[in-house]
């Protein structure tokens, strides 16, 4: 366990560091209230010092913005290449992260907040951290986001395909990007599900909230198995499928991305662009070197039934962005002994795809997310696939 000191009135203090980008421990901790200027604030953080707010809850955030106003005066310069653009822009990304990260909050032990016009967070931070044991550090980004967290997950997002509301859990990629969604809602059934006999099952690899298994199910497929990695993620997806009375026919279950046994449909929605995430909420977005994708590739084959279909849900933003090429995809589709029956597109319908000072526009506004139909090889071999 890490742990963060620093004096206060005096006195010697101490509470647990809890970073859920994995930060590391603040060498140096100061403490800052309302006195302090946007200035002062960034110079520090940028020099590495930590600065432990002890004013007013709103002048903090004041403050935070203030500071991101600093920082974002120097841009990152355009790359020589789509690639280098990206790189570059992460690291700007990761700059201001960390040093926005270091204007920090104290949550004592019941989670509460002991600044002046603090909102009641205690019931956010045991939904986004568990319950409460002891006094706590973590930074004034972090508890924003759990805040906001929290409101999503008991507004919900509205899912037209399942005429209903999937309420994302902190740390849990949320919906509200539809049009892989809408891809799995409307691309036609393999000719197993839409005519076989029997039940039709179905696995959703990566569930995230679960509203792939969710949507499956409103399709008719008789049972789906819904797996994750993340805690947060199965916890997330078991409440929404209770929530929606669907427990009878989709189990969540964890941690392996393949589930025991068979299924006639195999979806996967991998993280688009290989690179490493920076947070906890970034793993819905970056897969290392594309690791998911091809633990779903290659293990596709020996996981569907007769007949049977694997559907990958993927943009193709990370070609566009010169992280990946459309040979290296086809390339491993074909290592893992599979072959393309049809692809399905659709155009992004988020802000960012039309958003010109976006510093990767012109990738944003060339991306296509599309619906990979894969099939094992046929009884004589790999067979004609369609060209692409």
């Amino acid at each position: 366990m890490s742990v963060i000191h620093w004096t206060e009135a005096h006195t010697a203090r101490s509470a647990r560091w809890h970073s859920e980008s994995a930060a590391s421990l603040p060498g140096r901790v100061v403490v800052a209230d309302d006195r302090m200027k946007a200035a002062t604030a960034h110079r520090l953080a940028c020099e590495g010092t930590a600065l432990l707010w002890r004013g007013d809850f709103h002048n903090g955030r004041q403050l935070l913005r203030a500071m991101g106003r600093r920082i974002d005066r120097k841009p990152p310069r355009a790359g020589d290449s789509p690639a280098e653009s990206f790189h570059l822009h992460r690291r700007a990304r990761s700059h201001r992260a960390r040093v926005l990260g270091r204007l920090l909050v104290l949550l004592e032990d019941d989670y509460s907040l002991a600044l002046r016009r603090a909102p009641d967070v205690r019931q956010a931070c045991i939904e986004a951290y568990g319950s409460p044991h002891e006094a706590m550090v973590v930074s004034l980004t972090e508890l924003l986001g759990v805040i906001g967290a929290q409101q999503w997950r008991e507004k919900g997002v509205t899912v037209p395909a399942v005429n209903a509301r999937i309420h994302p859990h902190y740390g849990v990629f949320s919906p509200i990007r539809g049009e892989y969604v809408d891809l799995v809602a409307r691309t036609p059934l393999p000719a197993s599900v839409a005519h076989g006999a029997g039940p039709r099952t179905a696995f959703d690899l990566g569930t995230g909230t679960g509203v792939l298994a969710v949507v499956l199910a409103h399709r008719g497929l008789d049972r789906m198995v819904a797996t994750d990695i993340n805690p947060r993620a199965l916890s997330c997806a078991r409440e929404n499928v209770h929530r929606l009375k669907l427990t009878e026919r989709i189990d969540v279950v964890g941690p392996d991305l393949f589930p025991d046994g068979r299924a006639h449909l195999v979806v996967c929605n991998p993280p688009w662009l290989p690179a490493r995430p920076t947070s906890a909420v970034e793993q819905g977005v970056y897969d290392p070197d594309s690791a998911m994708l091809h633990g779903f590739l290659d293990g596709l084959a020996s996981h569907l039934e007769p007949g049977g279909e694997g559907w990958l849900i993927l943009s193709d933003l990370a070609e566009h962005l010169g992280l990946r090429t459309r040979g290296a995809l086809l390339t491993a589709i074909r290592a893992a002994g599979l072959r393309v029956v049809d692809k399905i597109d659709t155009r992004p319908r988020h802000p960012r795809a039309s958003d010109r000072t976006d510093p990767l526009h012109a990738a944003r506004a060339a991306e296509v997310t599309s619906l990979w139909r894969l099939a094992g090889p046929t009884p004589s071999g790999y067979g004609p696939g369609r060209r692409l």
